[in-house]
């Protein structure tokens, strides 16, 4: 399988929302995935907020704008996946964005929406790298994520709940993620002890507070 991340930088910052100054990063060894917009699925409306907080990064660093999806008891209507994929796609469009990522913790009857979101999406932007993030069940117990029309799914190693000392255990025994799509990257805390995976995979960190240099010295060295 072709690796569209291939030439990403080794390590992504997740910018949530809140202020962010990320002058200080290496451009060439580090990328910013910051979050543009957050979709909000209610019944059979629809809301779609922009990021509110001020973000700085450093010159010629690789940008991956990320949209945020959240449904609460939604319909899952076909206008509302028509917003879902607008958002994304204007996304794609922000200054200096080369890569968009969704970030959709979908419950199993959510799946056919977000698969169809998805598949409308990549129609869009037929040459764009998507990414999403996922739950780690998705990339170990769950083949629900198979055939996705994206380039990556980034494996949630953090905040995984009851499943996380099992998840910990599989990777440490030397077991790899059952779905391909999850092999090229993981997702990370600064607050958590990393786990363990096999061979190199790029990684998106997430951190509890702004980024400072020492946050992120910190983190190179758990990895």
């Amino acid at each position: 399988m072709r690796d569209s991340f291939s030439g990403w930088p080794g390590t992504t910052l997740w910018a949530w929302e809140r202020p962010e100054n990320l002058q200080f990063i290496d451009a060439g060894q580090t990328a910013v995935a910051f979050l543009a917009s957050t979709v909000t699925l209610s019944d059979s409306a629809t809301s779609v907020r922009p990021r509110m907080q001020p973000l700085r990064v450093a010159a010629h660093a690789r940008l991956m704008a990320v949209v945020r999806v959240e449904a609460r008891n939604a319909a899952l209507t076909a206008e509302q996946r028509e917003a879902v994929v607008n958002a994304a796609v204007a996304a794609s469009h922000l200054p200096r964005v080369s890569a968009v990522q969704i970030d959709f913790d979908a419950t199993a009857s959510q799946r056919r929406f977000y698969r169809e979101s998805l598949e409308g999406l990549r129609l869009r932007l037929p040459r764009t790298p998507i990414s999403i993030t996922a739950l780690a069940s998705w990339c170990m117990d769950d083949d629900w994520i198979g055939g996705l029309p994206v380039d990556e799914a980034v494996p949630m190693l953090f905040r995984m709940g009851r499943d996380d000392r099992s998840i910990r255990a599989q990777l440490k025994s030397g077991d790899d993620f059952r779905e391909p799509l999850c092999r090229t990257s993981v997702g990370l805390s600064t607050d958590e002890p990393p786990a363990m995976t096999p061979g190199a995979r790029r990684t998106y960190w997430f951190a509890p507070r702004s980024w400072t240099q020492a946050a992120l010295r910190s983190a190179e060295v758990m990895r």
